[in-house]
């Protein structure tokens, strides 16, 4: 008799992980990128659905960025959705079809760091913060008008709030 119990907890990982810096293994980015992938999932109801999350440095997303976005600099996080949405009135949720394969996803160490520092927030909130942000943009949401970003804004507080992490649009003391 085949063993079910496999089979499910094979169901259970919605996110591949990709390790091009260390310092994520130690960071605890697997983990991290489990819990925010299933609070969206879950505050969606997305079902079953996976995203790829590849951790590196701010060499590789600049690579990537510049590729990509035509940005030869740094950035935190990139995302690159597995399907192009519909257009839709702003400030509106995106339909989301059903759809398993999210896309995929970079976050950069050193600048995920550095804006932590900065702002005076655990590193672990923060990046959990960019994690949620970008799988949102896999899912259709986005930033780019002033609706939009309230949309997107909203669905990450709310997000964030379930996992007990802070507003992160709120000034923070240093």
């Amino acid at each position: 008799m085949p063993d079910s119990r496999g089979a499910a907890e094979e169901a259970l990982e919605i996110v591949d992980i990709v390790l091009e810096d260390d310092r994520w293994e130690d960071a605890g980015l697997p983990a991290m990128a489990e819990r925010a992938a299933r609070a969206v999932g879950e505050w969606l109801d997305l079902g079953e659905f996976q995203v790829v999350v590849m951790g590196c440095d701010d060499d590789r997303i600049a690579t990537l960025n510049a590729e990509f976005r035509g940005k030869p600099k740094p950035t935190n996080v990139l995302s690159w959705p597995a399907v192009e949405f519909d257009p839709r009135p702003p400030g509106t949720r995106p339909d989301l079809p059903g759809i398993e394969e999210l896309g995929d996803i970079a976050i950069s160490y050193d600048t995920c760091q550095r804006e932590a520092e900065a702002q005076g927030k655990p590193f672990a909130d923060h990046a959990t913060h960019l994690l949620v942000h970008a799988i949102l943009h896999l899912a259709g949401y986005d930033h780019i008008d002033d609706q939009d970003a309230e949309t997107m804004e909203d669905a990450e507080r709310s997000i964030l709030g379930k996992l007990g992490i802070p507003d992160p649009y709120l000034e923070h003391e240093t």
